[in-house]
């Protein structure tokens, strides 16, 4: 009997830590434990280290992290039922744009009393919001330079990006800044540790922090941005960068023993999680589009040539899979959007009906939206409650709903939620076709695909194409798994290129949703109300939400003062 071996893909995502255990031959998942962060989502106060934080901020605790690892992969191991020398790899992918700064050990700061009492010592994650002064400062100059590298990005910056984030520490908070030896994506950091060797992936640079293989970091601009950041944010951006697909290093002897693993077990160079999942659901072909659905959507494509589209989040070759160029899309607001709607929004009498018939509040209003034909509801609504990602790519922009009636019922204006979604989706494919992407399949996967059978139809109307479902959820750590074994190559029973180990690896589609041609026209219709709010509020007059943010936060906050 041939001897089974298997890699540990391990997803971080924004609430929890997904840990996988995956046969390396077929693919089949041997053991699963997921673990929530403990400190979740820092939005308010970290007592006893901090009272107040600006309006906005998005923390989180590394020590969640380390959880992750040191409770998680024992437990999947146990559950698997594996022996620790049939573990040949381990792949690391993180939501990206979580910047986090350590000292010249690797140390967090907010893990040292002389700095934990301040909040720019933790991490920020991809959704902290309140860098818009260094955003602003970043996109005037560079638009005045014509900086090469915006090309690339999409003609844009982004809030959530690695170099606002530092910037606003070094405006802030200069304490930190000048205590900080580096400035790592989470991703870089954990896989450093792990390793004992300061690695960077291309990844996460050429997407979040204006990096590329040709340029490297923009030094002159930074040096025109602020001389004294210019003279020393390059050597906080030092370490050795490696290409997502190669083995960034071996685990310690002291990792080793705390996770119960081989010592010098490979570890694959991080990867950004969504970008992962293009590996775990096999999408590497250049005409299908991958929609990674959770707390936010990644749109995913690949393509053998370079298209510097505007809005997009950028393109960067060697990314995803070598010689091929990534491109990155997104909405900032999608199972966040769902789930802070019925949190804050639904009467207490749903949550009494749904316990009365044994079902989740959600399953609730999707079994009552269900029941209505596109438009009945009277709503049309724009989904950027957290911003628009893409194609505006302004954070500043927020949600709309219009149509309300003194008879609007909850679940009509869940599922005009639901249809904002799909509508933000098809502009940003709208966008992909006029920039000669031809778009063949759409394959969607992550936490809501599989639970979601009227959101998965709705987009399939919307978008007038079917959509594939994935067979697993987990597809991002199923493609750190997959560079865990091409860590570990074919000599440790793994394998020497990406697209081998995707052949055994990659998820198989479990179910497709086809456009009920009924429906088309009257979204058809619908999308045409769509665009016209979208480039009213999003192009044309995007300063009434621009003021109304400003109202809003002003009435939330006392001075400058006293938020840093």
């Amino acid at each position: 009997m041939t001897k089974s071996f298997y890699s540990i893909g391990i997803d971080f995502g924004s609430e929890s830590g997904r840990v996988l255990i995956v046969d390396v031959h077929t693919g089949e998942i041997k053991g699963i434990h997921v673990i929530p962060y403990k400190h979740g989502v820092i939005v308010d106060s970290l007592r006893p280290y901090f009272n107040t934080i600006p309006k906005g901020s998005a923390l989180q605790d590394p020590r969640d992290y380390l959880e992750v690892l040191k409770i998680g992969i024992p437990k999947a191991i146990s559950k698997a039922g594996v022996d620790m020398e049939q573990i040949i790899g381990l792949g690391i992918d993180f939501t990206s744009s979580t910047v986090l700064p350590v000292d010249e050990n690797l140390t967090p700061l907010c893990f040292l009393k002389d700095y934990q009492n301040s909040h720019h010592a933790w991490v920020k994650l991809w959704k902290h919001h309140h860098t818009k002064k260094q955003r602003d400062t970043i996109y005037k100059l560079a638009t005045k330079r014509k900086e090469n590298w915006m090309r690339k990005l999409g003609y844009n910056i982004s809030e959530e990006w690695m170099i606002p984030k530092i910037l606003e520490i070094f405006d802030a908070a200069r304490d930190i800044y000048d205590a900080t030896s580096y400035f790592l994506e989470a991703a870089d950091w954990i896989v450093s540790i792990l390793t004992s060797t300061l690695t960077r992936n291309n990844c996460s640079l050429g997407f979040k922090a204006f990096w590329n293989e040709e340029e490297g970091f923009p030094e002159e601009f930074f040096k025109e941005l602020n001389p004294e950041f210019g003279k020393t944010i390059h050597s906080k951006l030092r370490g050795d960068i490696k290409k997502v697909g190669t083995c960034a290093g071996h685990l310690t002897e002291e990792w080793a023993k705390n996770l119960s693993l081989p010592k010098g077990l490979p570890v694959a160079t991080g990867i950004i999680d969504a970008h992962s999942a293009v590996l775990g659901t096999g999408v590497y072909q250049s005409d299908k589009l991958l929609m990674v659905m959770g707390t936010s959507t990644c749109h995913m494509m690949l393509h053998p040539e370079v298209k510097e589209i505007p809005g997009i989040s950028g393109v960067v070759k060697d990314a995803i899979l070598p010689g091929m160029y990534a491109y990155e899309a997104g909405q900032s607001a999608v199972g966040d959007l769902f789930g802070s709607y019925i949190k804050k929004h639904i009467p207490k009498s749903y949550f009494l009906e749904a316990e009365k018939s044994e079902i989740s509040i959600f399953n609730l209003l999707e079994e009552k939206a269900s029941t209505l034909l596109p438009g009945e509801n009277g709503l049309i609504a724009l989904d950027w409650h957290n911003g628009n990602r893409s194609v505006l790519s302004d954070a500043d922009l927020s949600g709309l709903l219009i149509g309300l009636t003194l008879q609007t019922k909850p679940e009509e204006i869940f599922r005009a939620y639901l249809e904002s979604t799909a509508f933000g989706t098809k502009i940003i494919i709208e966008t992909y076709k006029e920039w000669g992407m031809n778009i063949k399949e759409v394959i969607a996967c992550g936490g809501l695909p599989q639970k979601n059978a009227l959101l998965m139809q709705i987009y399939a109307d919307v978008l007038n194409m079917p959509i594939k479902i994935s067979k697993s959820d987990y597809a991002p750590a199923i493609g750190a798994a997959i560079l865990g074994a091409v860590a570990a190559g074919s000599k440790n029973n793994g394998y020497d290129k990406i697209e081998t180990a995707i052949q055994f690896m990659a998820q198989p589609i479990e179910k497709t949703y086809y456009p009920e041609k009924e429906n088309v026209p009257k979204y058809e219709a619908l999308f045409y109300h769509y665009k016209q709010l979208y480039n009213y509020f999003g192009i044309e007059n995007k300063n009434i939400m621009k003021n109304l943010k400003f109202f809003r936060d002003q009435t939330r906050t006392t001075d400058e003062s006293t938020i840093y």
